[in-house]
């Protein structure tokens, strides 16, 4: 995650947590892409990372298995979350054969998830009370202000709630 998230350390890159990326790749098994990356991520993406210089809603993400931690807020270009949902939601419409997982605060009155995540495959609503982002390769931060939620489009729905099932409760 990069752009968007501001804490008490005026940090905007807000990484995910070791056991999110570990739970990521026993449902992938391997990460093609992070549309979202930044010099301090952990995400093992083995095809492409795009960091905040480079425009990840512009680039093409032609691959089958994407993890997306987006901007919580607006980005530095002005994009919003609405528009890195609205991305995920249309890729996996254009080949149902990708899998993409997305960490995103759950505000379940807003349009991007009465639009597009409440049509995803499968929701676990993170049981982490206040989510430790990494920040500076660190997890012992004061935590998200808001709830956060995995959300997955795919065809491996047994898998992914075999794993997540335990991280949170599912839909």
């Amino acid at each position: 995650m990069t752009a968007g998230r501001r804490s008490t350390y005026n940090e905007t890159a807000w990484c995910t947590p070791r056991k999110y990326v570990d739970a990521v790749l026993q449902v992938f098994g391997e990460i093609d892409l992070d549309p979202c990356s930044n010099s301090d991520s952990i995400v093992p993406a083995y095809s492409k990372f795009i960091y905040p210089q480079t425009d990840g809603l512009k680039e093409v993400w032609n691959y089958h298995r994407i993890y997306v931690n987006p901007p919580f807020g607006k980005g530095f270009d002005k994009t919003t979350i609405y528009d890195w949902i609205k991305k995920i939601d249309h890729t996996f419409a254009e080949d149902s054969t990708r899998q993409i997982i997305a960490l995103i605060p759950v505000a379940t009155n807003t349009k991007h998830w009465k639009n597009f995540v409440f049509n995803s495959k499968s929701i676990c609503f993170l049981s982490d009370t206040r989510l430790k982002f990494r920040i500076n390769g660190s997890e012992e931060n004061k935590g998200a202000s808001m709830a956060c939620a995995m959300v997955y489009w795919g065809n491996n729905v047994n898998k992914y709630n075999d794993v997540f099932g335990q991280y949170g409760t599912l839909r």
